[in-house]
């Protein structure tokens, strides 16, 4: 089927009004009317072309049927019945913001009377991908305490009665999603699986609190060691560490521990800092100590 441009078989522009629109047609009408040109095939055919023009533009639903589908206007049902088809399966095509597709159709005919451009998406060709699309990605949540997800590990799980075993790199934070391609759901046709996305949670430690890949960690010390200075153990994720304090050290003081804290994600070897509070744990005294410190005090 030959492309017909309405538009300008009327001589007007795609945001012609109807005014406008009706105003060309019988401008027109009255040059290539038979009774005037008995004797010419060819305005003959102008005519018919022009009535066939007005039609469609003059009614408010087939010109927009014609401004979205061009020369396939008349098949419009049926393409929006496979939009909507390709919509509810699994998000698919929305064809509203192409606009005309008279340009597609510039000789590309078929015995179908549709350009190869609309073959492929509706023709034998679409029909065989809808059976054959990719199957329904599978969305998951695996929690993972903060300890374990400080280093890399095995992690075995059930989806849809199938045993899966991933390995979980060192560093992952919480809310991280990875994508394992092909673990999802298998298509209804002969079309490739869809991907399983797994979302990580990581649970609180009693102990440590992550910030990005930093840790912070409240610990207690003595009094005595808060004013004379000494040494201190601290906890970290790899063991403990014996940290010296200086003389006078006030309480609620924060130290810093270089690499001592998370490890970063996917960088061997590479870790966050570790923050200490130091809080005072105040002793039980007994009259002798009392009288001592009020001593202390008065000198002061």
């Amino acid at each position: 089927m030959a492309f017909i441009d309405y538009y300008k078989v009327l001589g007007i522009g795609n945001n012609a009004t109807q005014s406008e629109i009706k105003k060309a047609y019988h401008k027109l009408t009255k040059i290539y009317h038979p009774d005037k040109n008995e004797n010419s095939a060819e305005a003959n055919e102008r005519y018919q072309e022009i009535n066939e023009a007005y039609h469609v533009l003059n009614d408010p639903e087939k010109r927009k049927k014609y401004d979205t589908y061009g020369e396939h206007w008349r098949n419009a049902d049926e393409f929006e019945a496979q939009r909507r088809e390709y919509r509810s399966s699994d998000g698919g095509f929305d064809f509203g913001g192409f606009g005309g597709f008279g340009d597609f159709s510039h000789g590309s005919g078929n015995s179908s009377g549709f350009s190869d451009f609309f073959e492929e998406l509706f023709g034998g060709r679409a029909f065989r991908s809808g059976r054959e699309r990719k199957g329904e990605d599978i969305q998951a949540t695996m929690s993972i305490p903060l300890r374990d997800a400080a280093t890399t590990h095995k992690q075995t799980f059930s989806i849809n009665g199938e045993s899966i075993r991933i390995t979980v790199p060192a560093g992952i934070a919480d809310g991280q999603k990875i994508r394992l391609k092909g673990r999802g759901n298998a298509s209804m046709g002969n079309g490739e699986r869809g991907d399983l996305y797994i979302t990580f949670r990581i649970e609180p430690d009693p102990t440590f609190t992550r910030r990005d890949n930093d840790l912070y960690v409240t610990v207690k010390s003595d009094i005595y060691t808060m004013i004379l200075g000494g040494d201190i153990v601290l906890p970290t994720l790899r063991g403990n560490v014996k940290m010296s304090i200086r003389p006078g050290t006030q309480p609620d003081s924060t130290l810093r521990l270089r690499g001592k804290g998370f490890p970063v994600y996917k960088k061997e070897g590479s870790f966050g800092d570790l923050f200490v509070t130091l809080k005072v744990e105040l002793p039980s005294l007994n009259e002798k100590q009392k009288e001592m410190l009020r001593r202390i005090k008065e000198e002061s």
